[in-house]
This record gives C-alpha cells, sequence and structure tokens, in this order.
C-alpha cells in the first residue's frame, strides 16, 4: 500500500515538475518572442518608479501581453533594479527582452520632448520638439525668439522635467558674436562669456548639454572641436593650392561658406578664390566688405552702397589684395574640406543666378552676361 502511494505521489511529482518546466518554457518564449505593439510607442519612466509600475503601463499600452511575465522576466534576469527614468522609443513588435533592455540600460532619453536652440545666420530661435513614434520624427510643438524674454507656456512645462534633451544647434556660417549672444539667450545655462572666441574657431554643429551647463565650457568644446576639424583638413590638403597656412584655410573656409548656400557649390566657389589668388586677382567678394562694417555683430538688413565698396579697409577685397586678416565666420567642415581641395575649374567669376545658386564664368565678358540675366531677375521680382 506505501509503495503504491508513493508511487502515485512520484507519478504526480513528475507531472508537476513537467508542467512547472512547460510553464517556465512558455514563459521564457512569451518574453522572447515579439511583442504585440502594433504601432511604436514613447515610453517615460518616471524617477522613482519601479519595475512592476513600469510593467503595468506597458500593458496598458498594449506593448506586453502580460505585466507578470514582463515582471518576473526582469527579476529573473537581474535587470529589474537597474531601472533607469526617462522617455524611451519601444519599436513595434518589441519583445519583452528588448523592452526591458532599452529600459536598464541607461544613456539619454531616445524619445520624448526636446529644446533646441538653433542659432542661424539671420536669427535665433528655440523650439520645443517631440518625438512621434510612428514616424520616428520630432515634431516642433512651439518655436519662440529667447531673446525677447517672452518665454511660452509649452517651454515652461516641460523644461524641468528631467528626461527633456537639450541641445544647441551652430548654423554654418553664423558668426563667433551670433553665437555667444545664442548662448546668453539659453536661460538653460550658466556661466558668463567675458569675451567673443576668435572668428571661425568655433565648430558649427549640434551639441547636447545638461541643464546647467557653463557657456564657457561649451564655447571651448566647440574651438576645440574646429581646432581638430582644420588641423584633419589641413593634413589632407592639396599642396599646390596657393595657400600657406591652416590660418589662411580657415580664413578661405569663411568666404566660401558665406558665399553660398548650395553645398554642391563649395569645390567651384573654392575653386574661384583659389584660381583668384594665383592669378593676383583681387577676390571682389561682398560678405567680406559686409564684415568690415558690422564686425560679424548681426545682419547688414539692406545692400552694400558704392561708397563702402569704394571705401579701403582691411576686408573690403575690392580694394585690397589677397585674403582678408581673419575669418569673416565659422566655416563648416565641408567648406573647410573645400578650401584646401578646391575643385579643378578654369573658373574666375560667379553671380547668383536666381534659384539660390550661383552662374559661374571664365571671361570677364561671360560674367557680365550673367550679371545681366541676375539685374533682370532682381528687376521682375521687384515688380511682382
Amino acid at each position: 500500500m506505501w509503495r503504491h502511494i508513493a508511487s502515485n505521489f512520484l507519478t504526480v511529482f513528475i507531472v508537476l515538475l513537467a508542467a512547472a518546466g512547460a510553464l517556465v518554457a512558455w514563459g521564457q518564449s512569451q518574453y522572447n518572442t515579439p511583442g504585440p505593439l502594433a504601432q511604436a510607442i514613447c515610453l517615460r519612466v518616471e524617477s522613482g518608479s519601479n519595475i512592476s509600475r513600469v510593467s503595468q503601463d506597458l500593458q496598458a499600452q498594449g506593448a506586453v501581453s502580460s505585466a507578470s511575465i514582463f515582471r518576473i522576466g526582469a527579476d529573473y534576469t537581474d535587470k529589474a533594479s537597474e531601472l533607469k527614468a526617462g522617455s524611451f522609443l519601444v519599436p513595434e513588435g518589441a519583445s519583452m527582452a528588448q523592452i526591458t533592455d532599452i529600459i536598464t540600460r541607461g544613456g539619454a532619453s531616445t524619445c520624448g520632448v526636446a529644446v533646441v536652440l538653433n542659432v542661424g545666420v539671420t536669427a535665433i530661435e528655440m523650439r520645443v520638439r517631440e518625438l512621434d513614434p510612428a514616424t520616428n520624427r520630432y515634431v516642433n510643438k512651439v518655436e519662440f525668439d529667447p531673446a525677447t524674454g517672452v518665454v511660452p507656456e509649452e517651454y515652461t512645462t516641460v523644461r524641468d522635467q528631467a528626461d527633456v534633451r537639450f541641445s544647441i544647434a551652430l548654423a554654418e556660417g553664423v558668426t563667433s558674436w551670433q553665437i555667444v549672444e545664442g548662448l546668453k539667450a539659453a536661460e538653460f545655462l550658466t556661466g558668463e562669456v567675458s569675451e567673443i572666441p576668435p572668428e571661425g574657431s568655433l565648430a558649427p554643429d549640434s551639441y547636447e548639454v545638461r541643464p546647467g551647463a557653463d557657456r564657457n565650457a561649451l564655447l571651448a568644446q566647440m574651438s576645440a572641436a574646429q581646432t581638430e576639424r582644420l588641423a584633419e583638413v589641413w593634413r589632407n590638403r592639396d599642396e599646390d593650392i596657393p595657400i600657406s597656412s591652416p590660418e589662411e584655410a580657415l580664413i578661405l573656409a569663411s568666404l566660401i561658406e558665406k558665399e553660398t548656400g548650395v553645398p554642391e557649390e563649395r569645390p567651384e566657389v573654392a575653386a574661384v578664390f583659389v584660381n583668384r589668388l594665383r592669378q593676383g586677382m583681387r577676390l571682389q567678394t561682398d560678405p567680406t566688405v559686409i564684415y568690415g562694417i558690422t564686425n560679424g555683430q548681426g545682419v547688414l538688413g539692406r545692400g552694400l552702397r558704392r561708397s563702402e565698396l569704394d571705401r579701403e579697409t582691411p576686408y573690403n577685397t575690392y580694394r585690397i589684395d589677397g585674403l582678408p586678416p581673419t575669418p569673416i565666420a565659422n566655416p563648416g567642415l565641408a567648406s573647410l574640406q573645400a578650401a584646401v581641395n578646391p575643385g579643378e575649374s578654369d573658373f574666375l567669376y560667379f553671380v547668383a543666378d536666381g534659384t539660390g545658386g550661383h552662374a559661374f564664368a571664365v571671361t570677364l565678358a561671360e560674367h557680365n552676361a550673367n550679371v545681366a540675366k541676375w539685374r533682370q531677375i532682381e528687376a521682375e521680382r521687384a515688380n511682382q
């Protein structure tokens, strides 16, 4: 009798053990196979939250089929205690294992709200942007000029959230004065800037920052990046160009940057300047004259006067030979590369063509014809 009872108990135990094993295998399969999420979501994990609360949120948003399995899986893999606060992009079909990795690996938030200070050539602009998980693209929620002191509610309601990402975006061709003014307008930065960095010494780029970051430290980062870029392009320069130093290359790159907004034209514009330098021709470029008037502090806002073109200043390339004494803006990497590796052409002239680009010419007669076409375009636009 006891043998029979023991045999039955053993049988039940084996059955239960097999069932438990099957349950574990099923749970592991549920944890590791693609999940039910039909469209990407932005999951926000609040500071002080726990894996139980997050698992319930995931189930409510349709990202996991079972909050319990997700929680148990995170515990089993020893990741439950590594939960990070922030906003995280959970892609469609993500498995529970993938979601666990996303919310525990750390690093910057991968979605949610971003505050971007854009320092442009003509304006400074603050944008509050939010990632649309469906398209994985940021959508502008509000845009404003921080220098006016008028701050919209859309900004004040999000700026102190722990998972908001801040960045500074510098357009190619901005001046050092414009950059400093932009940083001053960013109230989420700290530190007083005592002097404007040398023109051309700051690298146009996008810089991730934390609230409270020091403006001078950020300027030092921009300067180090530009120094590294300049050194790299100078090492890979065409040694036949009539440029004798990295400093001259930086000056030439700034002229290229200010003369064209069409990326594909940079090598051709560089070729014109290099050809003129080789032949001893004056560069005759308006942006240098403008810089001599404004000192890089804002935009001129009008056309150049004949008296300004005739006046001899260190930056009037209609009156001086060779390059101006300093850069006239902060050039981007592409313009630096074009300055030391210009295109191959015989062009000596260029003028706007009405499309945003330029018409290039080898002879003065060709150039004068292109100028006449541009004047006609200007006149037609004025009469519209």
